[in-house]
């Protein structure tokens, strides 16, 4: 009798052992290796086009960065207008941004750095539209009358076409009707619209608004066509990681080897990027000194 009792003690023993031991498993603590926070960075792009457009045209580029740079998260980031835009440069708000050229110029004042540019040099040039039935047949036409333009700090399309009148006996302070309208489409709507006589673009906005609207082609005309300068800027803040920025900036110069790269430069209407540094834009701040004391003050 004892010895059935001490085997059944020890039976009862084991097994409150064994559960004792499973409690104590599925309650232990355990340890998750942290997740790497990913970092955002907005990526600002100037007026090139209406805010709707812009983002059709430069998501895709965006979305190409977020699949290669794994612990980087770009969105892109339109402005109302040229002012806005300009405002976020001067206030630091962004980390990268695609300016025009003057608007490179104001970036590297305040705390930022070129790291490349957009190629296809000749295409950064302004032009003047007018509609096809126009008595408009030399600059000297266009005195008293209304002419459009995206913004006063458009390099391309305001400041060249501007340039390009003065040159041609213009004064454009005193002989013309300057409308800043505030994009790159509503300048050249607001001449098809014969609200102006004249208005002033350049080419990929009016290359992709024809494409668009038929119309246009068959009621409007470039006239002429101005100098070209040194394409837009990709900037990024000084505070942004070397390594990153570098990142960034080979991702942009070998974006035309690939397939995926060449359809997303199709729908910005160029070739591909390259590399660039501050000294590419010394060109621009010559022509801006120029155009500040000759055409009218900046």
């Amino acid at each position: 009798m004892q010895r059935l009792l001490l085997v059944l003690f020890i039976g009862i023993q084991s097994l409150l052992t064994g559960c004792s031991s499973k409690s104590e498993a599925d309650h232990s603590p355990v340890f998750i290796e942290p997740t790497e926070t990913v970092h955002e960075y907005t990526f600002a792009v100037h007026p090139l086009h209406n805010p709707v457009r812009l983002f059709e045209v430069f998501n895709p580029l965006m979305q190409y960065l977020n699949q290669h740079i794994a612990d980087a998260h770009f969105k892109i980031e339109a402005s109302r207008n040229y002012q806005a835009f300009d405002n976020k440069l001067k206030h630091e708000a962004v980390e990268f941004a695609l300016p025009n050229p003057y608007q490179t110029l104001i970036a590297i004042e305040h705390n930022y750095r070129v790291i490349a540019k957009m190629a296809d040099d000749e295409q950064f040039k302004g032009i003047i539209l007018v509609r096809k039935d126009s008595f408009i047949k030399q600059p000297s036409d266009l005195k008293g009358r209304a002419i459009s333009y995206p913004a006063p700090t458009a390099l391309a399309a305001t400041m060249l076409p501007q340039d390009f009148l003065h040159k041609h006996g213009v004064n454009i302070q005193k002989d013309v009707d300057n409308r800043y309208v505030g994009s790159q489409e509503s300048s050249i709507m607001n001449v098809y619209r014969g609200n102006t006589a004249a208005g002033a673009t350049w080419p990929p906005p009016w290359k992709a608004l024809s494409e668009e609207r038929p119309q246009l082609k068959n009621e409007l005309k470039v006239i002429w066509q101005t100098q070209h300068l040194v394409n837009n800027s990709i900037v990024a803040r000084k505070d942004v990681p070397e390594a990153l920025a570098q990142q960034v900036r080979e991702l942009l110069a070998n974006l035309h080897t690939t397939q995926e790269g060449r359809e997303i430069l199709a729908k910005m209407h160029l070739s591909r990027y390259e590399l660039a540094d501050n000294q590419s834009y010394q060109t621009v701040k010559d022509f801006i000194e120029q155009f500040d004391q000759t055409v009218r003050p900046l």
